[in-house]
């Protein structure tokens, strides 16, 4: 069987570990990511393909019902709740399952069973492409806060180690991100890659001058790689 990518969401530690306990004795799932909040959810969303969402539904914040209802392209979701007055609510949602706390290991395969037969024989939806992305902004976690980056509002990023260095008009951003997640987010109607360490923003650039691209206050590098399709993806 295919190996089958699980995102756990619940504000309550000991209810993700029981999650990730479970899934851990499937060994066709895969754990890619355990969060607290709906909001690292989404980030997780947007970098990572997920097929089987366990999503709590009382958290702080953003509850899983209203969180659900912000998802355009949804993975199959298995509420996890102690609370069983939202079962119509979730099922309302298309949720493949509603698994009351505490619930039994054998409950919790009966559940995955669903999910996988449902993976199977919904229609694949297309991932979205970069140019087909309709949202101005991403949302970046470091420091542990959260913050909302506009297109607009972001002049380039650069490489930095395994990480990556977000600049924006206000300030500069250093995320736990690698750089090529860093490319999947952003549009490349808008940024370009003009170096094997920076992408810009094509509409903040002041002016070109020899091998080196000016935004703001900023010199930024074109690697002699780029350089060719840098000067053609801008007319020239």
């Amino acid at each position: 069987m295919t190996e089958i990518n699980c995102l756990i969401v619940d504000d309550e530690p000991i209810a993700r570990d029981i999650v990730q306990a479970y899934c851990a004795h499937l060994p066709y799932l895969h754990v890619a990511a355990s969060c607290a909040n709906a909001l690292d959810a989404k980030l997780i969303l947007q970098q990572q393909k997920i097929d089987i969402l366990f999503l709590d539904i009382n958290m702080p914040v953003m509850n899983g019902i209203s969180f659900l209802k912000t998802l355009k392209n949804q993975p199959v979701v298995i509420f996890t709740t102690a609370y069983k007055e939202y079962a119509l609510d979730a099922f309302d949602l298309a949720a493949c399952d509603y698994l009351l706390k505490p619930f039994s290991f054998d409950r919790f395969v009966i559940a995955v069973d669903k999910a996988i037969e449902k993976l199977q024989v919904q229609p694949q939806i297309p991932t979205e492409t970069n140019a087909a992305k309709t949202e101005d902004y991403i949302f970046v976690k470091t420091e542990g806060k959260i913050f909302k980056v506009g297109f607009d509002d972001l002049l380039f990023a650069e490489a930095n180690g395994n990480n990556t260095k977000i600049v924006t008009v206000q300030n500069i951003l250093l995320p736990a991100m690698t750089f090529s997640n860093f490319e999947e987010l952003v549009p490349q109607s808008l940024f370009l890659r003009v170096h094997r360490s920076f992408i810009i923003n094509k509409s903040k650039i002041t002016h070109i001058e020899g091998n080196r691209i000016f935004i703001e206050k900023h010199e930024i590098p074109i690697g002699s790689n780029y350089r060719e399709n840098f000067l053609k993806s801008i007319g020239l």
